[in-house]
């Protein structure tokens, strides 16, 4: 009782507590109605209305009323033909502890279909989320490449005019040319990539609007891994699902345990014999004799029980683990973004020296290509660590359903 208080009032006050923002996400009211919608959220809420009826089926009794009519001819020897009849109704009784662990059964069937399209909800909603970011880190990329291409073409521009001028052989204005056509080709490629991460997110998701948000320029966890793990944990329907067959497991055991003593068979019944001169009232109870296999059912569910609570402690265990994963995964990656950005600028900055440089004539065109291709690539190290921090932190926000009106109790 005790430890039930303790573990109550510490998920009230992770549920409690204020939410964090989501900044750059697309808003709840574009995203929601596209999971509700979703195929996959569809057949779990189907799924929920079908462990509905067989929750209110597992609760009421399985035994109906029986009645029973036999009609007989009874023949005397060298004598009368007399008609006789029977008739009577009969029910089997559910016993008490049969009835409680029916409705515990049933507690439990509701609780996992509600987990169970939580957890459809829950994954479709990590699918958007890697869909979205695929294509905003290949729009982002898109402007990169464009940024890029004509910074090149800039530079031929440069180079043909030092040419002309006599202050730079030919050959760097093939180098300059040849230049451009390698960030026309990235251009392409980069095109390319944007067009398919749109059409996946589009054909997963039909209905989702092309506007493209600006992620923030910082993406902490404010919150302490602790808060984070509890908040998790309280809000992971991959872990209810296991503890809803946990306590259907305890259930079904009870239910198991009570069956050794059957259920009794209780009637009412009336009848005529020879030929209505006699009237017979009676009421009629039964019940089965327990035999081994009452033992025998009660063991099993007994070992189900045990298997099911192993199965929670190990969900438990690794849901623990990829919390942890996740945690240090967002820390790092915010790290890293502002490391490789850091970088990213300081390149750009000496790209920019350079061209200028070699437009004096103060420094020679391979110099200055290859300080070109270096800030390329700097500042497409930073998009991906941008894209990966973001990833890291909208997945932590995703699995505490802190976002798109995800939370539940």
């Amino acid at each position: 009782m005790k430890y039930g208080l303790l573990i109550a009032l510490a998920t009230g006050a992770v549920q409690a507590a204020p939410l964090p923002p989501a900044p750059g996400l697309p808003p709840t009211a574009i995203v929601r109605p596209l999971l509700d919608q979703d195929p996959e959220v569809a057949a779990a809420r189907a799924g929920r209305e079908m462990l509905r009826q067989d929750a209110a089926l597992a609760q009421d009794s399985p035994y109906e009323w029986t009645a029973k009519v036999t009609a007989q001819r009874r023949t005397v020897e060298a004598g009368p033909h007399y008609k006789e009849w029977n008739a009577g109704i009969e029910r089997t009784l559910r016993l008490p502890a049969k009835a409680s662990a029916d409705r515990r059964i049933s507690q439990a069937l509701l609780d996992e279909g509600d987990a169970r399209y939580g957890e459809a909800l829950h994954e479709t909603a990590r699918e958007l989320l890697g869909l979205w970011l695929d294509w905003a880190h290949a729009e982002q990329a898109l402007v990169l490449a464009a940024e890029h291409q004509q910074a090149a073409s800039d530079n031929l521009a440069a180079v043909n005019k030092r040419v002309k001028a006599g202050d730079a052989a030919a050959l760097d204005a093939g180098l300059a040319r040849g230049d451009l056509a390698d960030q026309q080709r990235l251009g392409i490629e980069a095109k390319t990539a944007a067009a398919v991460a749109w059409a996946r997110l589009h054909a997963r998701f039909p209905g989702f609007p092309r506007v493209l948000a600006t992620l923030p320029s910082s993406l902490p966890l404010a919150e302490s891994p602790t808060f984070w793990r509890e908040r998790i944990l309280a809000q992971s329907d991959e872990l209810k699902i296991t503890e809803a067959q946990l306590l259907k497991a305890q259930a079904v055991s009870a239910r198991m345990r009570a069956e050794r003593t059957p259920d009794p068979t209780v009637g009412l019944y009336t009848a005529s014999e020879v030929g209505g001169r006699e009237r017979i009232t009676g009421i009629m109870f039964s019940i089965p004799l327990p035999g081994a296999q009452r033992a025998g059912r009660d063991g099993r569910a007994a070992q189900a029980m045990a298997v099911s609570q192993h199965e929670v402690a190990l969900k438990r265990r690794a849901l623990d683990g990829l919390i942890a994963v996740a945690m240090a995964s967002a820390q790092g990656a915010q790290e890293g973004w502002q490391v490789a950005e850091a970088g990213a600028a300081d390149m750009r900055d000496n790209a920019r020296l350079l061209q200028r440089a070699y437009t004096l004539g103060e420094t020679d065109l391979p110099t200055l290509l290859t300080a070109r291709r270096q800030a390329t690539t700097a500042e497409q190290n930073a998009l991906a660590a941008r894209i990966a921090a973001a990833r890291a932190y909208y997945g932590v926000l995703v699995d505490a359903h802190v976002v798109w009106d995800m939370e539940h109790e």
